[in-house]
């Protein structure tokens, strides 16, 4: 029953990720859908404008379409007709990702679509719009055709529905799959015996709710505060979870909670539903209120795909948000290429800030002494440990802002006796206010390196005979100090980076970022281990053919923590 409520779960929630591939200006006020979407839901997620799902299914590739056909195993053996419903509908999803006509026909979409996912309190509820109801209808018919799974027809104040068991006959309480389409809108939720009758009506579309975010204006209000595009909005509300977590009504959540908990005879958390938990963590939430993510650009063509999408980690708590924007270091601008390197990392922090600005974290996080229970025991675990024992740690590394480095490309040889790299361009960088000063520090306990005098006009100095390099694979590594980077690099290309570092300044930047060119990277790998005559690993045989480039950045700024990422996706030629 576990496996078949999972599956349920993942069916419904699977178009939750939509929201995250998903333009004419609409007011989220102007949508129906918003009405029957309470305010207080925990979870929301929604692509607002059409979204060209066929282009974007032409734009990725062949490889990356069918990167899933390798996971069905384990359902294959299952004989429950409840998991081979959910495996009939994969088989059906993974035959229509070969191209943009076929997927959007198999599942009656739209060539643009908007989709929604949220909760009612902790009921998920999915709708997508549809074009042409039968598709869907002929796809359930077909599942239920070859596992056996039979739906219970059911209609509520007109609308029409499917429901699919997910428990068994038997069980004392029944918890059902219903599918529906009512007004072009597909809606998939899960409803069960103990649930309020009000839920089945709210997320069919046929009861709106008391107070709507449209009501309480939090997607606009997002929009606002982040600059974000109006297309897709996101976002999980960290003070409706812990209302729900330390109440038995502040909320629809609690309610459910209060109810099933009752119906176990058993609350897990009754310790944080006391007056002074739950003061003190509504305290904690108001500081870290929610998690939320829009895009910054949406460009998608029936050849290419480029996405930018940000989340943010709200946060009022102005002291941490300081410290952690002195902690910012420096990343350089090759990290941040995601066009043309094989791989890149970069971490940015300024070392003279990051012991006090830990301290001023740690202390902030031991200022209030809390009188719940579970918060006395992190601090009295935290009061154990000190940042300032970094201290010592980073003495040596004074004036650090951050390192970097990049694979920028690299040639495997196809010799089947020896395959070995042919060539590599690459670098790597220590970004400092003295980088020279630092190289020089570390000499006494690097032997190798004492006789290593770098120029202070930028030349560089070869260093084979510190790192030795085999004369077969022609690798030249090279040092120098280029403007405020120490700099080691290989190859033509890793040269004109570093010549590029010179003229760089050091600026406090960002956290970290990192990026990958899928097809850059696995394809020489998987040749060389084909090479070695080593098994590939499944999970890496299709990736020398994805032909995308991923990045994402950590950064914080005065609203709060930031992951930014970025995804390009070019079709197979």
């Amino acid at each position: 029953m576990n496996k078949m409520l999972v599956a349920a779960l993942v069916a419904v929630g699977a178009g939750g990720y939509w929201y995250s591939q998903q333009g004419d200006d609409v007011s989220a006020s102007d949508n129906a859908v918003m009405a029957y979407i309470p305010a207080d839901t925990p979870i929301f997620s929604a692509q607002l404008q059409p979204f060209p799902i066929k282009s974007y299914i032409n734009s990725l590739s062949d490889a990356y379409k069918q990167s899933g056909a390798n996971s069905l195993g384990e359902w294959e053996a299952e004989d429950d007709p409840r998991a081979q419903f959910f495996l009939s509908l994969t088989k059906s999803y993974l035959a229509a990702m070969q191209d943009g006509e076929t997927f959007i026909n198999t599942f009656g979409l739209a060539e643009n679509i908007r989709s929604y996912f949220y909760t009612l309190g902790a009921l998920p509820v999915l709708k997508i719009e549809v074009a042409n109801a039968e598709a869907i209808w002929a796809l359930l018919d077909k599942a239920e055709g070859e596992s056996g799974l039979v739906h219970v027809a059911g209609q509520l104040k007109g609308v029409n529905y499917r429901s699919y068991p997910l428990t068994e006959a038997t069980d004392e309480e029944q918890i059902n799959l219903v599918v529906a389409v009512n007004n072009s809108m597909l809606t998939m939720t899960i409803d069960t015996s103990f649930s309020e009758a009000a839920l089945l009506e709210t997320a069919l579309g046929v009861t709106p709710v008391e107070r709507s975010i449209v009501d309480a204006k939090i997607i606009e209000d997002i929009i606002a505060k982040h600059g974000f595009t109006d297309e897709g909005i996101s976002y999980i509300n960290h003070q409706e979870i812990i209302t729900a977590l330390t109440s038995t009504d502040g909320n629809q959540l609690a309610r459910q909670l209060t109810k099933l908990f009752a119906m176990a005879d058993e609350d897990p958390f009754i310790e944080l539903r006391s007056a002074t938990c739950s003061q003190e963590l509504s305290s904690i939430a108001s500081n870290w209120p929610r998690t939320v993510a829009g895009y910054d650009e949406l460009a998608i063509s029936d050849s290419e795909s480029s996405l930018s999408y940000r989340v943010v980690f709200e946060s009022n708590n102005q002291v941490m948000l300081d410290a952690y924007q002195k902690m910012r270091g420096y990343i350089p601008a090759y990290v941040q290429d995601i066009n043309n390197s094989v791989f890149s990392f970069g971490l940015g922090i300024d070392v003279n800030q990051m012991v006090p600005s830990l301290q001023a974290i740690w202390d902030e996080m031991l200022t209030p002494q809390y009188q719940c229970a579970p918060l006395q025991e992190m601090q009295a675990q935290m009061s154990q440990q000190s940042p300032a024992m970094l201290g010592m740690m980073t003495g040596m590394a004074n004036g650090v802002k951050g390192v970097g480095l990049s694979v920028i490309d690299y040639k495997i040889s196809e010799d089947v006796d020896a395959p070995e790299i042919e060539s590599l361009d690459a670098v790597v960088t220590l970004s400092a206010d003295n980088p020279a000063m630092l190289f020089n520090m570390v000499k006494p306990f690097a032997p190798e390196l004492a006789d290593i005098q770098l120029p202070t006009d930028g030349s560089a100095v070869v260093l084979n005979d510190v790192l030795p390099m085999p004369p077969e694979m022609n690798i030249t590594a090279k040092m120098a100090v280029k403007g405020n980077h120490l700099v080691l690099y290989f190859g033509d290309k890793g040269e004109a980076v570093a010549d590029k570092l010179t003229t760089e300044a050091v600026a406090n930047n960002g956290l970290l970022a990192m990026s990958v060119d899928y097809m850059k990277m696995f394809a020489p790998l998987l040749t060389f281990i084909e090479l070695t005559g080593e098994p590939v690993p499944e999970e890496f045989k299709s990736m020398k053919d994805y032909d995308m480039r991923v990045k994402v950045a950590l950064d914080v700024d005065d609203k709060g923590v930031i992951i930014d990422s970025s995804v390009n996706s070019r079709a197979t030629k």
